[in-house]
């Protein structure tokens, strides 16, 4: 079978001596739950918290730690994100990992899979300039096949690869198919609860329950295990980020100007509309309802574009 082999990797340089209280140590975030973090520093798993009430960390952030013992420190600064993806309400924001580089929306025969989360996914991906894959599981069940292909051929006209996969019932074929995409990639699973995102981890992370329950006990979750995101590092440029079930993707944080650009069937007709500052509601002459009306543009996505314009503008945080 092709799995991917795990390593313990560094992320940063530490030794042992680096370690003694006192020291500077540069890590990588692999796990959160409240305020209370994980870090991988040279292989070794490091507990840390942040100053005060401070929460603005996010798994796979590079942090730099003052280390009070051993094996735990204090979170000093955070190193410069490549990328942020969070989802947000109308009151507050919910980081979900930083600095990857790809997205893996994960999708299943059964049960059945919402449309809004998938497209305010894409969304939040395209907002962060992050590449997206769909993954459709457990294609074994043949008699639901058929029309779940239906529902993501809208998402593969507008350019986003669809892999089909069934980690229980052929787990040889599923590493093939995923294995070259994670490779050399920050790649995180999101989906809704019984997807198989849990199938698809156990399969690519070997002893991946083994760490589960390290990093469970490092960061005393106990049965809550489930309820927060962790990093497994398969070599030094290769890991995988696994996400809780979720099913809503709120977008408040993201403004209309950034919304209209992260539509990717949006951008050929962005900047033709008659008015600069086209809303693409009921304006005349837009370019985007113009698209719409020939086919171009789905009219369920354009509904979601004034959706997300809505929400944005109720945002209170």
């Amino acid at each position: 079978m092709a799995k991917l082999s795990t390593l313990r990797t560094p992320s940063g340089g530490t030794s042992d001596s680096a370690r003694r209280p006192e020291a500077s140590v540069t890590a990588t975030i692999i796990a959160a739950h409240g305020r209370h973090y994980l870090a991988l520093a040279d292989g070794v798993r490091l507990q840390c918290v942040t100053r005060g009430k401070k929460s603005d960390i996010a798994v796979g952030d590079c942090v730099h730690l003052q280390m009070t013992s051993a094996n735990q420190g204090v979170i000093e600064s955070i190193g410069e994100r490549s990328t942020l993806l969070y989802r947000s309400d109308q009151y507050k924001s919910k980081l979900l990992a930083a600095n990857v580089t790809q997205l893996f929306i994960v999708v299943a025969t059964e049960p059945g899979f919402a449309d809004d989360l998938i497209s305010r996914a894409l969304v939040a991906a395209e907002a962060a300039n992050i590449q997206v894959h769909l993954v459709l599981n457990k294609t074994d069940v043949t008699e639901l096949l058929p029309r779940a292909r239906e529902r993501l051929q809208a998402y593969a006209a507008m350019g986003y690869a669809v892999h089909e996969v069934s980690a229980r019932a052929s787990p040889e074929a599923t590493c093939a198919t995923l294995a070259p995409l994670l490779a050399g990639e920050s790649t995180i699973l999101i989906g809704q609860s019984g997807m198989g995102k849990s199938s698809l981890i156990n399969l690519l992370v070997p002893d991946a329950d083994i760490a589960v329950r390290e990093i469970s006990a490092a960061l005393d979750t106990g049965k809550h295990t489930t309820t927060f995101t962790r990093l497994y590092a398969i070599d030094a440029h290769t890991s995988i980020i696994d996400s809780p079930g979720f099913q809503e993707f709120g977008l408040y944080h993201l403004t209309e100007g950034m919304l209209e650009r992260a539509f990717a069937e949006f951008k050929p007709h962005l900047g033709s509309c008659k008015y600069y500052n086209c809303h693409h509601a009921n304006e005349p002459e837009c370019a985007i309802r113009n698209a719409v009306a020939i086919g171009a543009i789905l009219p369920a996505r354009h509904a979601l574009f004034l959706q997300l314009r809505h929400e944005s503008a109720q945002t209170l945080y």
